[in-house]
């Protein structure tokens, strides 16, 4: 099959586009012929080396994928080849007490498909069954692929961990980013005003379509003094974060009393310095999200096929130019999920 494998650490270049062993399927799996893969940052890092440097190498990265199922394994029953499936991109156990009680993303042994497995820069990947799921049918396979990862993490951050309210005011960092545009739809689609930061004014006015209410270009603003005005001083109910460092450190104040802060990364910077003030005397939640559940993924399609939620997809490329894919992801000059198309 072809692929897209890399069999040192390093920079884009590092991609190769060339024949891999199609993978071999046991109980349980299910083999995807995949049509579409979506990026993520953790491809980036994956690639780099530095989130792991376990991986059997030569690896295929990529979590996000759509297609069609063209095998199944025994005792497989919730889907049969040529069903219509995008990928699940969390493997668990399936076991322990965290699985059982639909809390997989927290199972210890969790890991999102791509990391220490081959992933979805290929024609085929294999997957549990589990992780197979449906899509509406109004999502073509490139729309379908550039779902799972950010609006799935999105909804656990909003609806699940947050319990956002109609009526809320939500701080949604990045808009122009696969995740905070999946959370601006997700916010505006429960009710709640939603403040958005950006660095043009190009991807303000794409966040305005996308619902956002009031838009802040923090190439030219100080989004937390912007923060502080738009709601005259009351601060938001919750800030969405996923950069880290100063972006991080400047949310935190401008959080209401009894307000949630929820992170789900760090692109810009791990370590944060903050003053824990903010934290007790306001009774502030300060919440870590990582991805989600299956059922939450189903949820977030269910409004796509409402028509509440909508993909969206900044640029295609043929899977063998996955590295110029890459580096596009890497410019940040993208507004929503980049896609390779298969």
């Amino acid at each position: 099959m072809n692929a897209v494998r890399f069999s040192a650490f390093g920079e884009a270049d590092v991609l190769r586009y060339e024949d891999a062993p199609v993978p071999e399927i046991g109980p349980g799996e299910v083999l995807i012929k995949l049509k579409a893969a979506a990026l993520n940052h953790l491809d980036l890092w994956v690639r780099k080396g530095e989130r792991e440097r376990n991986i059997p190498l030569p690896h295929i990265p990529g979590s996000d994928g759509a297609g069609f199922v063209a095998e199944i394994g025994a005792g497989v029953d919730t889907v049969k080849p040529g069903d219509s499936v995008a990928i699940y991109p969390g493997i668990s156990c399936n076991e322990c007490e965290y699985c059982r009680a639909g809390k997989e993303n927290l199972c210890r042994k969790y890991a999102v498909l791509g990391t220490l497995t081959d992933g979805t820069y290929a024609e085929f990947v294999k997957i549990p069954a589990r992780c197979a799921v449906p899509f509406p049918p109004v999502l073509k396979f490139t729309e379908a692929a550039s779902v799972p990862a950010v609006f799935l993490t999105a909804w656990h951050m909003l609806c699940t961990l947050a319990q956002m309210r109609e009526g809320d005011i939500v701080l949604v960092h990045g808009a122009g980013s696969g995740v905070g545009s999946a959370a601006i739809q997700i916010a505006k689609a429960f009710g709640a005003r939603v403040i958005t930061t950006a660095g043009s004014k190009e991807k303000l006015a794409k966040a305005k379509a996308l619902g956002a209410d009031d838009l802040i270009n923090y190439n030219e603003q100080d989004f937390a003094e912007e923060v502080k005005k738009l709601t005259a001083k009351r601060g938001v109910d919750i800030v969405f974060e996923h950069i880290g460092g100063e972006v991080f450190q400047k949310s935190l104040p401008i959080v209401r009393k009894g307000g949630r802060i929820v992170t789900c990364g760090a692109t810009a910077e791990y370590a944060v310095t903050t003053d824990l003030r903010y934290v007790y005397f306001r009774e502030v939640a300060v919440l870590g999200s990582f991805m989600g559940t299956r059922a939450e993924l189903e949820a977030a399609f269910a409004f796509f096929e409402q028509g509440k939620l909508h993909p969206v997809v900044d640029s295609v490329f043929p899977l063998a130019q996955a590295a110029d894919a890459q580096r596009k992801l890497e410019s940040r000059t993208n507004f929503g999920k980049i896609v390779l198309s298969i």
